[in-house]
């Protein structure tokens, strides 16, 4: 009963990793690594691409990153470069299918103003007790 059980698992696994392992074979969409013809959209693209993060590297761009999801996110940006699509619009477009994290430049929203405003409330009370206590040691000596 153990060897029939050990032998379906290993059967509904083998049948997965097939389709899975196949995901990274597939070739690379057809911009992914080739610019565009026109040398003004693809200034446009890599300006765009620069300042987009990849989803699977997480620290690099999806202008240097080699991984396959990077490729297939500048192929979008290409094609819908090439299109004649704003720059703007694309960020907005994959933002909504991708999330916020995708963009370099965080754009301020009502879910994001706390990131924006905890740096300076965190140095106005730096400088506020950094101060108190400074004037009170003064204030001591006397």
């Amino acid at each position: 009963m153990l060897a029939r059980l050990a032998l379906f698992a290993t059967l509904i696994v083998s049948a997965l990793a097939g389709p899975l392992a196949a995901q990274d074979q597939l070739p690379p969409a057809p911009y992914a690594y080739r610019q565009l013809e026109d040398p003004a959209q693809e200034a446009k693209a890599q300006e765009l691409m620069e300042t987009l993060r990849c989803l699977k590297c997480q620290s690099q761009s999806i202008a240097d990153s080699d991984a396959s999801m990077a490729g297939d996110m500048r192929n979008q940006v290409r094609l819908k470069i090439k299109a004649g699509e704003d720059p703007e619009a694309i960020r907005g477009w994959l933002i909504e299918r991708y999330g916020d994290y995708v963009s370099y430049k965080p754009e301020l929203t009502a879910l994001t103003w706390p990131l924006f405003a905890a740096p300076l409330v965190l140095l106005l009370l730096a400088i506020m007790l950094l101060r108190r206590r400074f004037t009170r040691g003064v204030g001591d000596n006397d």
